[in-house]
């Protein structure tokens, strides 16, 4: 592997893991915080993808299509808090993995009907239709370098709303004793669904960004979500920094596998979270080793 292909794959494993880091945050801060297994989680991941491809098809603007589409995620994530979620922060996770699994089906069913079974393409805005050189005989797509910027500026929009405002020390003290939040008269209800909110609105994004690097299909988010779970038991449950490691390290073993492996890409991604597993069992960030 020459050196520059090497630097490709480089940048485009961390881009990819990047991209999972917002599906994989909102999942583990609903699963920390929530204390809800969200098995729906990949389908706001394909409605964000597919709001880009339908909003942009009658504006010609894929910027504008975000623009919208992200209240229209978050939206989205309200409705599912107050009318199915809501029920389940008592329930045990067998109830949960039923409730949000019969959700996947129901968004898969309106994803058929508003949008057909056909695979759609979203064109990338002319004005970063652009590459960059990388080495001597490799280039970079322009909008994969603000993809990767966009997912950098959310991390450190997310570090420092979790630890430098008041929503979220209640976010971190709900994830340490929701009961406590609670009897101090704070609004645990409106708490969770802004959370969830959050957690659909940035899997929404991270389908829009992707969109233009993808094809826009049915089902696309069940591998973004499995991927992510690993992303969360990598990084340990409930720690934002701990999805932020884990999602690089699950970007560039997916991203190599392909190129080093092609017949076992996917057994790379597991074999990574088995070492972690038998090095750090809670994960690398889990609540055993470090603060959330």
């Amino acid at each position: 592997m020459s050196l520059s292909l090497f630097a490709l794959q480089v940048v485009n494993g961390v881009e990819y893991g990047l991209l999972l880091f917002l599906v994989a945050s909102g999942l583990t801060l609903v699963f920390g915080v929530l204390g809800v297994l969200n098995f729906a989680h990949g389908s706001f991941y394909m409605l964000g993808a597919y709001l880009a491809w339908w909003i942009s098809q009658r504006t010609g603007s894929l910027l504008l299509a975000i623009l919208v589409g992200l209240p229209v995620m978050v939206l989205v994530g309200l409705v599912v808090e107050r009318l199915a979620i809501a029920r389940l922060y008592a329930r045990d996770h067998l109830s949960q993995v039923l409730l949000t699994y019969g959700l996947v089906l129901l968004f898969n069913e309106l994803q058929r009907g508003l949008f057909g079974n056909d695979v759609h393409g979203v064109t990338t805005p002319k004005a970063l239709a652009w590459t960059m050189p990388l080495g001597e005989t490799q280039t970079w797509p322009a909008w994969r370098a603000l993809t990767a910027l966009a997912c950098i500026c959310v991390a450190a929009a997310m570090r420092q709303v979790v630890l430098k405002t008041r929503f979220g020390m209640r976010v971190r003290a709900g994830a340490s004793n929701a009961e406590m939040v609670e009897a101090l008269g704070i609004d645990v209800r409106k708490l969770f669904a802004t959370l969830f909110s959050a957690g659909t609105a940035l899997a929404g994004l991270a389908g829009m960004l992707a969109a233009p690097l993808t094809t826009v299909y049915p089902g696309m988010g069940e591998g973004v979500l499995i991927l992510s779970f690993v992303v969360v038991v990598i990084g340990g449950i409930g720690s934002i920094k701990g999805a932020f490691v884990g999602a690089l390290l699950v970007g560039l073993a997916d991203t190599f596998g392909k190129v080093l492996l092609p017949g076992f890409a996917s057994a790379t991604v597991y074999a990574v979270m088995a070492a972690v597993l038998l090095w750090r069992p809670r994960g690398l960030l889990g609540p055993a080793f470090e603060g959330r």
